[in-house]
């Protein structure tokens, strides 16, 4: 236990609508629970406890990777802190572990803020804001960055939460990615390659635009090429044989996602080890503050002084 009156994890904020159920704690503006009828939806995390990774974390001002922590923006050079010293990268922006305040709540639905301050390695000002709220619909985070600074800011963002498809475990679970394309990745640090079709690349590892069984494919690679209904959306669907399952849906301002079936270095004696699946929406590639590197569109959003960035992405039972 912690020893005060505010959990490790931070401030928890509960909301309910329906048959859905939700915990939000304020490190990170985390989605620590999600439940339908009583089932979890997300691999949840304990009060008291140190957030595991980025489990259910806010991912801003970028979402995957920085290769190397080095960037260069308008024509000036930055180097970021390495928060990924294993592979030497810089991973999943600067507010994962930042303490979000609140700003407005219900019974339905709280949204948080924090603020990315000027830094050596992201010299701007960002106000990041989420909401959450609940509805017979699931439930739906939406993220809005305001660039606070002088000059134009490099942006990206995107969820991370490890879906739960039922009580079968991720091998027995059935898995719909309608996305056509994914970016190859150099085995041991996962830097960006090159981007393939899905079946050309290794079809049985990573083409599920027809559901199937996960099995033991081993997954951490970002997709993209997404097919969307009428109205522009996303939908991942992931369900367990014994009946049921959980999807995630998002729109054009996300034109990739990260799948990750959490293999952990440990195996299965580590906690957590393959236990859910990570659905992350984002709205660019990793690597995205290099672009020019790439020879495909990364999708890096840059924000000119008083606007605003936004996007969104829900998660709701099947």
């Amino acid at each position: 236990m912690s020893g005060s009156a505010t959990p490790v994890s931070g401030t928890a904020y509960e909301l309910r609508s329906g048959g859905y159920a939700a915990t939000v704690a304020s490190v990170g503006a985390s989605l620590r629970r999600l439940t339908h009828a009583g089932r979890d939806l997300v691999v949840p995390f304990g009060a008291d406890e140190v957030r595991p990774g980025y489990r259910g974390a806010t991912l801003a001002p970028w979402p995957n990777r920085v290769v190397d922590g080095r960037y260069t923006f308008d024509g000036t050079s930055y180097r970021t802190a390495l928060t990924e010293p294993e592979r030497g990268h810089a991973l999943h922006g600067l507010v994962a572990w930042l303490e979000f305040g609140v700003v407005a709540q219900g019974e339905d639905e709280v949204t948080l803020a924090a603020d990315i301050v000027p830094q050596t390695g992201y010299p701007w000002r960002v106000r990041v804001e989420t909401t959450y709220r609940l509805d017979a619909a699931g439930l739906t985070q939406t993220v809005r960055a305001t660039n606070e600074s002088a000059g134009t800011a490099p942006f990206g963002t995107g969820p991370h939460p490890y879906l739960v498809a039922g009580p079968s475990g991720l091998n027995a679970w059935s898995l719909e990615l309608p996305a056509a394309q994914v970016l190859d990745v150099t085995p041991d640090r996962l830097a960006p390659v090159a981007l393939h079709a899905v079946d050309d690349l290794d079809a049985d590892r990573f083409d599920f635009r027809a559901a199937r069984t996960l099995g033991a494919v081993e997954i951490d690679h970002a997709y993209t090429e997404l097919a969307r209904d009428a109205d522009g959306t996303a939908t991942v669907r992931l369900t367990d044989p014994a009946g049921g399952g959980v999807q995630m849906t998002w729109g054009a301002e996300c034109p990739w996602v990260q799948v990750h079936t959490a293999d952990l270095p440990g195996g299965p004696a580590q906690p957590g080890h393959r236990g859910g699946l990570a659905v992350e929406p984002m709205t660019c590639a990793p690597d995205a503050f290099n672009a020019d590197r790439y020879d495909y569109d990364a999708g890096l959003l840059t924000i000119a002084p008083g606007a605003t960035a936004t996007a969104s992405w829900r998660i709701s039972v099947l």
